[in-house]
């Protein structure tokens, strides 16, 4: 179950129980969740808004996505979805991208505490990228994990994505990179997941 399935109310009531849990000095400002498509991370975002105790932004690379040009979301200078579900950057993606993640590093460095939900086609090289940005910050690194016969199920559920993609991500996504914590939504909803997260923060 997702943290859409439950009414405003009842986050608010999960966030309550929560923060009486809670009793530490929160230093985490940053909460990267890394999977493939359909894996989970944006229900886990969502979740974790809700039973922090303070305030998050959850950022995602899809809005990244959305805010382009069409132009740029149909070309090999740009990012291109192929039929099979694979997904291609070029350089004209690169350069946006490593201008909004400077724009998140920011946020943080200006008072915010932020969840970025991605996507690393690079792999390893991707999270080495954010490491750059994010220098100096406290970091958690989450990987966020599902079968991908379920994930699969998801994306055809979801019916907003090229099919293909979650089963070319599951495994790719997560080579060569080094987390903190690991969760996996195979069996396990977003909101174990969050609060499983939620513990780890320093």
């Amino acid at each position: 179950m997702t943290a859409a399935a439950y009414p405003p109310a009842g986050r608010r009531e999960i966030g309550r129980q929560w923060k009486q849990l809670y009793h530490g000095v929160m230093t985490t400002q940053v909460i990267v969740l890394n999977g493939g498509s359909s894996s989970g991370k944006s229900g886990i975002a969502r979740c974790l808004q809700a039973v922090l105790p303070d305030p998050w932004l959850a950022i995602g690379v899809d809005t990244l996505i959305e805010a382009m040009p069409a132009s740029l979301r149909a070309t090999d200078s740009g990012i291109e979805f192929a039929s099979s579900g694979t997904v291609s950057v070029g350089p004209q993606f690169n350069a946006l991208q490593v201008a909004w993640m400077q724009g998140i590093a920011a946020m943080v460095r200006a008072g915010a505490r932020v969840i970025v939900d991605d996507v690393f086609l690079g792999a390893a090289g991707s999270q080495q990228r954010w490491q750059k940005v994010l220098a100096g910050l406290e970091v958690l690194w989450v990987g966020v994990r599902c079968d991908s016969a379920v994930a699969a199920g998801r994306e055809i559920a979801r019916g907003d994505r090229v099919q293909g993609m979650a089963v070319s991500q599951a495994e790719m996504v997560h080579q060569g990179v080094v987390y903190d914590l690991e969760v996996d939504t195979t069996h396990t909803e977003s909101l174990a997941c969050a609060r499983t997260i939620a513990a780890q923060l320093g």
